[in-house]
């Protein structure tokens, strides 16, 4: 939890040319603007008002821009520029902080409000927009689904997980590791990328906002990897307690046969996603890092060590089910239990047979075969 505390902190944003690279001509134009200009020049703020006619429409703007100029932030207003009708004005503003600064979000959030009084006032209407305002948005709108989103992606493992395995222990395991593996990685992108801590390790030459798109598609994709080392390692364990051992004994055969493939499967993707921690791209870095936090944390942290301590620790109570809940499930025979035979079979019937293992049942074949 420790680990997961920085994203509280997380703020969305979309990249711009302040994070490029110093070497590269979009950073040295970002910087000789922002030296000569301002920040706020890079990601100035266009806004259009609506008159209810023309005749009203210069009042409106000069209302408008008066307010609008004695924002916080606002450097600079330009003056306004009217359309053939006369009805419409279009004006630029300037704020004083950068295009990905919290003080330029609030800031479009702030001359949006104070279009309810322009409206009361005049009868007029006003809107944002610009790159800015439109990256803003974008940011909002991703930050907004990302709650829902990981809502519906949880809840669709809890069903699945409870078919599969019939037990209400290891669908909720399962699914408040996932939840845990995702918060700690956004809090170590966000100490990373957002604050700057150790960011000369990984290259990190500007901090910024944490690019809108990243949770989102780290959730779908660290969820699908999850819930695939969940199965393979519970599934074994289930099948060994189905074929008659201790709650204890079959969470460590089950794991000491699962822990290889997962380790292995896990290290080739930390390593394929470490590889894109080498992009020069602003925007490639944060993402090669998170998914392979994610992997990290959630294979040798969360599937490796927490999963079979908590089976462990609940032993037969991890394969309970409520009676009313497991008549109203549908079955699946995910581990063949069902086309085995009973693990209480006499082990000399056939040669080789090990207790509780499956029997080979032969097959005797015969014909007719006429005499001449």
């Amino acid at each position: 939890m420790l680990v997961a505390a920085p994203v509280l902190s997380l703020r969305l944003g979309l990249p711009d040319d302040s994070t490029g690279s110093p070497s590269s001509t979009q950073r040295k134009a970002y910087d000789l603007l922002s030296s000569g200009f301002g920040p706020g020049f890079n990601g100035p703020l266009l806004v259009v008002v609506e008159a209810s006619s023309s005749s009203d429409a210069k009042a409106a703007v000069a209302q408008a821009t008066d307010k609008v100029g004695h924002l916080a932030d606002v450097a600079a207003v330009t003056p306004a520029m009217f359309d053939a009708s006369g009805q419409y004005a279009l004006f630029e503003v300037i704020p004083a902080s950068g295009p990905s600064s919290k003080a330029t979000e609030d800031l479009v959030a702030a001359i949006r409000s104070s279009s309810a009084g322009l409206r009361s006032s005049t009868g007029a209407t006003l809107a944002v927009t610009g790159q800015t305002a439109v990256d803003i948005d974008i940011s909002a709108t991703m930050g907004g689904a990302m709650v829902p989103y990981l809502l519906v992606v949880v809840g669709l493992a809890l069903i699945l997980l409870m078919i599969v395995f019939r037990s209400i222990v290891v669908p909720v395991k399962a699914a408040l590791g996932f939840v845990l593996s995702v918060a700690a990685t956004f809090g170590v992108v966000v100490a990373v990328f957002q604050w700057g801590w150790l960011a000369f390790l990984f290259g990190v030459q500007q901090t910024a906002p944490i690019i809108s798109l990243l949770p989102i598609m780290l959730i779908g994709v660290v969820f699908g990897l999850a819930m695939d080392y969940e199965v393979f390692l519970v599934t074994r364990m289930r099948e060994e307690h189905e074929l008659g051992e201790e709650p204890i004994e079959a969470v460590v055969t089950g794991f000491g046969h699962g822990a290889r493939v997962v380790s292995a499967a896990a290290i080739i993707m930390i390593s394929v996603f470490s590889g894109f921690i080498l992009s020069n791209e602003s925007f490639i870095k944060p993402i090669g890092f998170a998914l392979a936090m994610a992997v990290f944390l959630d294979a040798f942290v969360v599937r490796m060590t927490i999963v079979p301590a908590v089976m462990a620790i609940a032993g037969k109570r991890a394969w309970w089910l409520p009676g009313w809940l497991g008549r109203l499930l549908p079955s699946f025979d995910i581990d063949g239990k069902h086309v085995r035979p009973a693990p209480d079979l006499a082990p000399g019937h056939v040669p080789g047979h090990v207790p509780g293992r499956a029997v080979p049942v032969p097959v005797t074949v015969t014909a007719d075969i006429d005499q001449p």
